[in-house]
């Protein structure tokens, strides 16, 4: 923007401008844009103000603690490192170890040499109640031992005489019955051997 220093006149030296920038212009005349709350007879001035107390107003804000507290609490070491915990959880695991290694030395033992338990199953075994067992197995045996003594010594109650001669009225009864007599090969083998059993076949009548 040129703005001229000095008006024409004639006969004077030569006129003379001035070179200011429009951004330096236009902020020299913000404070006529400013409206102010209260009426000011100067609104430059009343503007500085503003801005100054605006400014204390803001550093205050900044600068101002809280009635309330509102930090964390305080932590306390004992509480977040658990000495305690951390001891059982250490003596837990030396004793895992302890017995790990100790398992591990038997084993490597067992396989150096050949053991000292034998794992074969050579063993009576054994129950509660075998005696009583033997004892009932002993009362079975007398007990059949009784009935077979009585069963060879009993006699029969049969007579195989009268037998004999139910049988040879049977023969004689069968023989007067039948169509054909029987020849005298099967009278003579039924006189030799009375007690054996002969099958006689009937013809039916046709």
């Amino acid at each position: 923007m040129i703005a001229p220093t000095k008006h024409h006149i004639a006969g004077s030296s030569p006129i003379r401008f001035s070179y200011k920038p429009a951004g330096l212009a236009r902020t020299m005349m913000a404070h006529l844009a400013y409206q102010p709350l209260l009426p000011t007879g100067n609104k430059y001035l009343q503007q500085k103000w503003d801005k100054t107390s605006y400014d204390l107003h803001r550093g205050k804000v900044k600068s101002a603690k809280p009635t309330i507290n509102t930090s964390p609490p305080k932590t306390y070491v004992h509480l977040a490192v658990k000495l305690k915990k951390q001891k059982l959880e250490e003596e837990w695991t030396m004793k895992i170890q302890r017995e790990n290694n100790m398992l591990l030395e038997k084993i490597s033992h067992i396989k150096r040499t050949t053991g000292g338990i034998d794992s074969k199953n050579y063993y009576d075994r054994k129950s509660l109640g075998k005696e009583k067992q033997q004892l009932e197995l002993l009362r079975i045996t007398k007990e059949n031992q009784m009935i077979l003594s009585r069963l060879s010594q009993c006699r029969s109650h049969y007579n195989l005489r009268s037998w004999n001669e139910d049988w040879l009225k049977t023969l004689k009864v069968m023989d007067s019955i039948a169509r054909y007599p029987r020849g005298r090969t099967n009278n003579k083998r039924d006189k030799k051997t009375p007690l054996r059993s002969t099958m006689i076949v009937i013809k039916k009548k046709r």
